[in-house]
């Protein structure tokens, strides 16, 4: 069963099907960088892009 299961993923894989979860928080990090330059709070950032208030902590951790 788990043999089929890797075939398949795997064919799913070739054909461009099989991408995951896309990225919400890291795909707007550039926008959280500049609201939080321009004065804007944490609060005020997870309001605007929807986005946790863990993930701007931590992208704003990275820069």
């Amino acid at each position: 069963m788990l043999e089929r299961q890797r075939e398949g993923i795997a064919k799913a894989k070739a054909e461009g099907k099989y991408k995951g979860r896309k990225p919400t928080a890291r795909a707007k990090s550039k926008e959280v960088i500049q609201m939080k330059q321009g004065g804007a709070s944490v609060k005020d950032i997870v309001a605007k892009l929807g986005v946790s208030q863990a993930s701007v902590y931590r992208i704003l951790q990275a820069s």
